[in-house]
């Protein structure tokens, strides 16, 4: 018997190294809603160790209703290959839809893997790097 009960999760946030340059990039790539934005004090004293001012990070507004956040932190960079984060994925509805993400990306300049269909689990994917290069994955169902 599971110690919790949930219904999954309500959001993710991402570390990035330079708040604006990745918010541009989600603007770019997905285009949702902001839900809260405090990007503007991210260089105020104290303000990156705030929750209430959200840690000077931009939080997005899925279609799902969950949220996603970005937040600056440190200029190290990412290496999904350390604990954390190996990557973050975004439901699409269909196979199509990833080949047309696809041409998407590859009109816009941003390079991406192939569209990749994982029988097994039954689902295709497909990954491209966000600025930081952290791995963002979209995820369809096959069939």
């Amino acid at each position: 018997m599971a110690l919790i009960s949930s219904d999954g999760f309500a959001h993710v946030r991402l570390t990035v190294t330079d708040i604006e340059r990745s918010k541009a990039f989600y603007d770019r790539v997905f285009g949702w809603p902001v839900a809260v934005d405090e990007s503007d004090s991210a260089g105020q004293p104290g303000v990156t160790d705030s929750p209430e001012q959200f840690f000077g990070g931009t939080v997005y507004q899925t279609p799902q209703g969950t949220l996603f956040g970005l937040r600056p932190a440190g200029h190290d960079g990412f290496d999904p290959a350390h604990l954390g984060l190996d990557h973050v994925s975004f439901a699409v509805a269909s196979r199509a839809d990833l080949d047309r993400a696809a041409a998407a990306l590859t009109e816009n300049g941003i390079k991406h893997g192939e569209v990749i269909e994982l029988d097994g689990a039954g689902i295709a994917i497909l990954s491209f790097q966000d600025p930081d290069d952290i791995n963002v994955e979209l995820t369809a169902p096959l069939g």
